[in-house]
């Protein structure tokens, strides 16, 4: 059946607004800052075959991996009405331990029975979450550190059914937060997504009530086969050609030596392959990516070159086939540790894949951004409770400038869309202040358009902690591009009984009250030469 247009833009709508609708729902009932204040999470609507119809504008990362993560949970498990599926395995779909997501397929017949009653066993759609935990387990407070394999890095969970017919499973529930530092404050995160799941699969049913699901069907399928279309039609306005480019990750935390990225972009009318082969092969370091990163920060940079308002739909990747050789850094075997894969090689991705395209589209590419997410955990016993704590945050810097644009200052860019913790939200979940968040002016590279500046980010510790970095542009810089000059390298110190300490960017050590850390994060490049 032909798509009517009205018709089109009206589901459009209506699955956004589902995502989105169970991103509120999250944001407003989950109990840890990282959640609630930072927004790192992410919804999903799917069809009756498990693939993506529309995802909320939340976190890009979660884009083109989410998916993987639905595709393992109904190949492991039997979805039945009321149940619930949870998972964070990074080799069964997922991105890195703290990203925990929950599938649940929408039967009909669940809306006016209740998802413990009987259904006509006709199943929908599927519907998912995902949230950034601020604990996981493994060896450090925020289950971030230095890790040298998954093991070290907190508890893994296959897909497994955390509700069944309506009912939470309290024994999956207890192992989670029997491997967790903040137990209660895990069970408060798991039952928030549990919430937001509910009601995505209310909205979904009134979508039915209202148009059939035969309709609504038809217009999910029609969604992405218009998403395909777009992606198509821009490949169809890239030169023909191979584009090549290679960019560093400064180190894996244990060596010196760089971690290369290497793409090489095919484009041949109106499809398109990406073949990350020539990358360095998987490290000891935690910054090993999974394949479900890699397919998101492709499907991210392309949707960036869509011009106009397309849903998160499945059609993106379409037309593009992705190649990422197994046992390299940009799809690791297991036991690799992944925690920065998901952070910082996922950025270094856009990076090389932004610098490939602008020797095809040299006027729609902007000069790299910061590059890094600028990840700082800290965790221990809360002085004035005795309880414990674990605070997780990544740290905004410098947009790449941009054809005819100045890059924006101190914002989250490409793989994350996170916000900061706000300090007084911080100040009072934490034992810590903050002394001092300003602009690292003058960090954003020279150009006809200069890069946005970093910015710094001063936080005092009131109690003992384990502070854990875990970052990069401390050596490689965001490079330039068509004259720009590359933007600053970041920088973090550790401030104790007056001396200021460079921290690697891979560094986990334990700090006492009253010490400082200090984030400077890098600067965007600038693009185009700067003529006086």
């Amino acid at each position: 059946m032909k798509a009517d247009p009205v018709k089109l833009e009206i589901f459009k709508s209506l699955y956004s607004s589902v995502a989105e609708e169970m991103g509120i729902s999250l944001r407003r009932s989950a109990f840890s800052p990282n959640i609630k204040e930072r927004r790192d999470y992410s919804c999903a609507v799917f069809n009756r075959e498990g693939v993506l119809i529309a995802q909320g504008d939340h976190m890009p990362v979660h884009l083109g991996s989410m998916p993987m993560s639905v595709r393992a949970a109904l190949d492991t498990v039997t979805l039945g009405p009321g149940d619930i599926v949870v998972l964070n395995d990074p080799y069964a779909g997922g991105t890195h331990l703290p990203d925990v997501t929950m599938v649940a397929a929408v039967f009909e017949g669940e809306l006016k029975k209740g998802p413990a009653a009987k259904t006509s066993g006709k199943h929908l759609f599927y519907v998912a979450n995902r949230a950034h935990h601020a604990d996981i387990g493994g060896s450090t407070p925020g289950s971030m550190g230095k890790a040298d394999d998954i093991f070290q890095e907190g508890v893994r969970i296959p897909p497994v059914r955390l509700m069944i017919g309506g009912r939470v499973n309290d024994d999956v529930m207890r192992l989670i937060t029997a491997n967790v530092r903040l137990p209660e404050e895990r069970m408060g995160d798991l039952t928030a997504q549990l919430g937001a799941i509910a009601t995505g699969r209310g909205r979904l049913l009134e979508i039915v009530e209202r148009y059939g699901f035969r309709e609504a069907d038809e217009y999910a399928s029609h969604l992405i086969d218009y998403t395909a279309r777009m992606m198509r039609s821009v490949l169809r306005e890239i030169p023909d050609g191979v584009y090549k480019a290679e960019d560093y990750l400064d180190n894996d935390g244990y060596s010196d030596e760089r971690v290369r990225i290497s793409a090489k972009v095919t484009i041949s009318g109106d499809s398109a392959t990406v073949d990350f082969s020539g990358s360095s092969p998987q490290v000891r370091g935690p910054i090993n990516a999974v394949e479900a990163i890699t397919v998101s920060a492709v499907y991210y940079v392309f949707r960036c070159l869509i011009r106009a308002d397309v849903p998160a739909s499945w059609g993106i990747l379409d037309p593009i086939k992705v190649i990422a050789p197994a046992g390299t850094v940009v799809n690791a075997r297991p036991p690799a540790a992944v925690a920065g894969g998901n952070v910082e090689t996922s950025q270094r991705i856009v990076d090389t894949l932004m610098l490939a395209l602008s020797k095809a589209i040299p006027d729609r590419i902007p000069a790299a951004s910061q590059g890094t997410m600028n990840n700082l955990t800290m965790g221990g016993a809360d002085s004035r409770s005795g309880n414990q704590f674990a605070y997780y945050e990544t740290v905004a810097g410098g947009m790449g400038a941009r054809p005819g644009l100045d890059g924006i200052s101190a914002i989250h860019t490409h793989m994350t869309n996170s916000l900061n913790t706000p300090a007084e939200a911080m100040e009072y979940a934490y034992p810590m202040r903050v002394t001092r968040y300003s602009i690292r002016k003058g960090s954003g590279g020279e150009g006809a358009y200069r890069g946005g500046d970093g910015v710094i980010r001063e936080i005092e510790l009131l109690t003992d902690a384990r502070v854990t970095v875990l970052s990069d542009r401390r050596i490689t810089r965001p490079y330039g591009l068509s004259g720009g000059s590359s933007g600053a390298a970041g920088r973090t110190e550790l401030i104790q009984d007056g001396v200021a300490t460079e921290l690697g960017g891979k560094e986990s050590v334990t700090a006492k009250a009253g010490s400082r850390i200090r984030v400077e994060s890098p600067g965007g490049g600038g693009w185009g030469k700067k003529y006086h």
